[in-house]
């Protein structure tokens, strides 16, 4: 949108530079992209966005640059006034086929009208903000667009069949010669203008080439209308087309500048081209609905973190257009204007109170933060849960919610009885809630097996159905699917490392330690198949880690390939979760750390080597693991070696040698006895 400094100057006292004042309409949101002095004025350049129809005019910038300057608004005087019909003149019926696509049309005729150049200053004007001038009466419908942001159209009312213009849809195969000389075919979703033999104009977009305003023209009907901005925006793409009134309608044009605009451009008409308005005729009487919007000062405050005087916030206001009215102490009842259809909420208001107020002057400070200190709800563990698999390079996927039966096979046990049916499904593959979100990840890796990829990781964490008792049963469920063979690469060489339970357990602990779960608390329970593990989070079935069947493999069409998959009740896991968690400062003080090799029998698990170090309770015992793991021939058979790492470590002190040693050969001496495992 392009407007100049003198044009503005017209309807508002400005006394800042042209470069002070791109700068405060920037800031406003009007951003100004450019500035062009030329012929003793100055250009600016605004990108509006497509929220802010009220702002591609000069008098929407212009009611912007009152409010952000606090000068008064000076609208030009434009009156209608009652025509009536000379004898002689025939009247023009309008008709509009659906109210919809047309909610109002008016007409204006003027007769005897001389068209020719236009004065110097119109032109000049025109040529400014990038229009080229074409003659006198062309000329004004264009300055009257720029200016009140109104479109119209000048049609030579002797070449119409005057009995009627109708506003309607095109004919299928219906052809139009436009003014730039290109035949256009149309079709039932272009809206026209009409007369009772052809169409005339495609309707808010371009006029007709038989129809246009020319030298030779005498009598004009002046064309301002309401057009449905979506036919607009889709007749404008069908037909390759752009222009002033196109960009205007598709975006909304205000239903109170229509008639003002109208008048405008008669009275300019009448005074550069001669003639007389004879005939003035509108049909449709579009609704609006006055939205009224209640705001407290109060809320302003708490939202912007300043305080604003109410005097002040109610003269933003109104300088902006809204009628505002004092209710109760420090509070406002705002009438929104018909220009400003993106304000619907009271946030919307604090929003152009802060812009026309200054973000800049709102200081800067750090936002109070209150930490949550228990996780009451699923809803907040999920945010957690997804970062974390993110970060273990996981890839989220979300799949659809209903599913056919058929993908259930081989995954649900429970009864038919169980499951939620759509009664009406749109297709077989939807005709399900689904219980289980598994069955959905694995249909997923089976597709992308067929796009060629080769490592397949990927989780969801979705609500699953069920009934229970009767009752229809939501909950949050985490799911995760892994298939294929994954390339490493590493300084000495290639390492192949393919999907298995391992990868999956070591998914879950990971989670479970960062939710605060200590090793203690879970356990991995596996089924006689060897296929399938329980979860068991203290005490309870939790989850499913599990060896895709190969039936259901065959299915699906996965061939030479496994599938490893887990699925957790998140409700479940959420109620046995710590609830109450400190935080523990980083060590003040080196630790002491402690290698032990240990050799035992196979049978005993690494699960019950770490029960046995927490059950024995040393208090400066930060951390043990495992880091090394061997069985060969100086390994008898049925045993293994392995190496665990004890880290001492005290938050008040330096430990010395002779504070771990008697610690530490406690905590051996109890694997010893336990396990007969001997010391290496």
């Amino acid at each position: 949108m392009k407007v100049t400094y003198n044009w503005l100057k017209e309807f508002v006292e400005i006394k800042i530079t042209p470069k002070a004042l791109a700068e405060k309409l920037t800031m406003a949101g009007l951003e100004v992209t450019s500035l062009e002095e030329k012929e003793q004025d100055v250009i600016f350049e605004v990108e509006v966005t497509s929220n802010r129809p009220d702002c591609l005019s000069v008098l929407g910038i212009a009611r912007e640059v009152a409010a952000i300057t606090g000068k008064k608004l000076k609208l030009p005087e434009v009156s209608g006034r009652r025509v009536r019909r000379s004898p002689g003149h025939q009247a023009i019926a309008i008709k509009i086929e659906d109210k919809k696509d047309c909610p109002l049309y008016t007409a204006k005729v003027i007769r005897n009208v001389k068209v020719g150049p236009s004065p110097d200053w119109l032109k000049k004007r025109l040529e400014l903000v990038g229009c080229r001038s074409v003659n006198n009466v062309v000329d004004i419908t264009n300055y009257v667009l720029f200016e009140w942001g109104e479109p119209l159209h000048a049609f030579d009312l002797d070449r119409l069949n005057q009995e009627a213009i109708i506003v309607r849809r095109a004919k299928n195969g219906e052809r139009l010669t436009t003014i730039d000389a290109e035949e256009r075919l149309l079709n039932r979703d272009i809206l026209v203008i009409a007369d009772r033999e052809k169409a005339v104009a495609i309707a808010g977009i371009i006029g007709g080439k038989d129809t246009e305003v020319t030298t030779g023209t005498k009598n004009i009907l002046l064309e301002a209308a309401i057009f449905n901005p979506i036919i607009v925006r889709r007749g404008k793409q069908a037909q390759g087309l752009q222009s002033e009134s196109a960009y205007r309608f598709e975006r909304g044009v205000d239903l109170e500048m229509v008639e003002k605009a109208s008048w405008a451009a008669v009275g300019l008409i009448e005074k550069v081209a001669g003639g007389r308005c004879v005939l003035a005729r509108t049909s449709g009487t579009p609704r609006t609905t006055k939205k009224g919007i209640a705001l407290e000062v109060s809320t302003v405050h708490k939202i912007l973190g300043i305080d604003i005087p109410p005097i002040k916030i109610r003269k933003i206001l109104t300088n902006l257009g809204f009628k505002v009215k004092a209710g109760a102490k420090n509070k406002f009842r705002v009438g929104v204007p018909s220009s400003r259809p993106d304000v619907n909420l009271g946030i919307d208001l604090i929003e152009e109170i802060a812009r026309i107020f200054g973000y800049e002057c709102i200081p800067k400070s750090l936002p109070a933060v209150k930490p949550q200190v228990t996780v009451s709800q699923t809803k907040d563990l999920v945010p957690q849960i997804k970062n974390m698999l993110v970060g273990l390079g996981l890839n989220e996927v979300i799949t659809y919610s209903l599913i056919d039966k058929e993908l259930l096979k081989g995954f649900w046990v429970g009864e038919g009885s169980d499951l939620i049916e759509i009664l009406n499904p749109l297709s077989k593959e939807q005709e399900i809630l689904r219980p289980l979100l598994m069955p959905s990840l694995v249909n997923c890796t089976a597709y992308n097996l067929r796009q060629k990829q080769t490592y397949i990781n990927i989780f969801e964490i979705a609500k699953t159905y069920f009934k229970s008792g009767g009752k229809i049963q939501e909950q949050y469920s985490l799911g995760v699917a892994l298939c294929g063979m994954k390339s490493l690469w590493f300084g000495q060489g290639h390492l192949q490392d393919e999907a298995g339970f391992l990868h999956l357990k070591g998914i879950l602990e990971t989670i479970f330690k960062r939710l605060g779960l200590a090793i203690s608390d879970y356990k991995f329970i596996g089924k006689e198949n060897g296929n399938e593990f329980e979860v068991n989070v203290r005490n309870d079935n939790t989850g499913t880690l599990r060896r895709v069947d190969k039936g259901v493999l065959e299915r699906l069409d996965i061939k030479n390939k496994e599938v490893f998959a887990l699925e957790i009740g998140l409700e479940r896991l959420l109620s046995r979760l710590p609830i109450e968690k400190k935080f523990v400062p980083l060590a003040r003080y080196p630790g002491i750390t402690r290698d032990t090799t240990l050799e035992l029998k196979e049978d005993i698990t690494l699960e019950q080597i770490m029960e046995t170090i927490a059950q024995r309770g040393e208090k400066l015992l930060e951390e043990a693991k495992l880091i090394a793991y061997f069985k060969g021939e100086q390994v008898p058979d049925g045993f293994r070696r392995i190496t665990i790492s004890f880290r001492y470590c005290s938050a008040e002190r330096t430990l010395t040698e002779a504070e771990i040693n008697p610690i530490h050969t406690n905590v051996v001496k109890a694997l010893e006895e336990r396990f007969q495992a001997k010391i290496r």
